[in-house]
């Protein structure tokens, strides 16, 4: 299965980033003020602490995985997978079942290959469902388990960034002298950390949950368009029914590029 950059995460986190931070310095303010380490180690220091005792040391460890995946998504070949299913549906109507054997090996995607091997073997269809169902929704539940640390993270980053901000205002109050001026400087400085907070959230934790999320859905779609394509394989259906079958399962727009 092939990885590409995925334009569209890239390109959102850079937009995010230029907007926020670019409507920051058109609006006067300097990028360095925003780099106020404390806040800083506040936030992510709070919201990756809080996530490891939320789940787990191993599940922390693997953001940085998590988030390739999210820069690198997998790409589906579902034109092609039709088009081999399609394929195997003539050898099988011509040739019996058992013909699809010798093709096994060069069958392009593992789940594919899992199912058609139950099916050769003869098992029933309604077995044969039920174990494609299952594995479908065990994979469903390991990106979902995936996407979840992003969404805690999400959800305590802002609330790290109040805490960092009132722990700002404590200490600006306590040593507040008779210069106004300084006073006011060390408040603005205080809200720094509510603002890493709620960027870090709504521009980067919790877009990343929604970007596993929809990886997630087309990988269901994929296997369970390949477990109704091999199920139909078994039932004999002719290739054309077949191919109208498995494209009705794809969007309008891919529909027509694939007929």
């Amino acid at each position: 299965m092939k990885k590409s950059l995925d334009i569209a995460t890239l390109g959102g986190l850079a937009l995010g980033f230029a907007s926020i931070f670019g409507s920051f310095m058109l609006e006067g303010g300097e990028v360095g003020a925003l780099i106020l380490i404390p806040a800083m180690v506040i936030v992510f220091g709070g919201t990756f602490a809080a996530a490891t005792i939320g789940t787990s040391l191993k599940q922390v460890l693997s953001i940085g995985r998590l988030f390739m995946l999210a820069l690198f998504p997998p790409s589906f070949a579902v034109k092609d997978t039709i088009d081999t299913i399609v394929k195997y549906s003539t050898i099988a109507r011509k040739e019996g079942l058992l013909a699809l054997e010798k093709e096994l090996d060069n069958t392009p995607n593992t789940f594919m290959q899992k199912i058609l091997r139950f099916a050769i073997d003869g098992t029933d269809p309604d077995v044969l469902r039920s174990l494609a169902e299952t594995e479908v929704e065990y994979s469903a539940e390991r990106h979902s388990h995936n996407a979840a640390i992003f969404l805690k993270m999400g959800g305590y980053s802002p609330t790290m960034g109040i805490i960092g901000t009132v722990m700002g205002l404590i200490a600006t109050l306590a040593a507040a002298g008779d210069d106004p001026n300084k006073l006011i400087h060390h408040i603005a400085s205080a809200f720094i950390a509510t603002l890493w907070g709620v960027f870090m959230a709504n521009i980067v934790w919790m877009p990343l949950a929604d970007k596993l999320k929809h990886i997630q859905s087309e990988e269901n779609l994929f296997m369970e368009m390949i477990v109704e394509g091999i199920l139909s394989i078994q039932a004999g259906e002719i290739p054309s029914v077949i191919k109208a079958r498995l494209n009705s399962m794809l969007p309008t727009n891919q529909q027509e590029l694939d007929l």
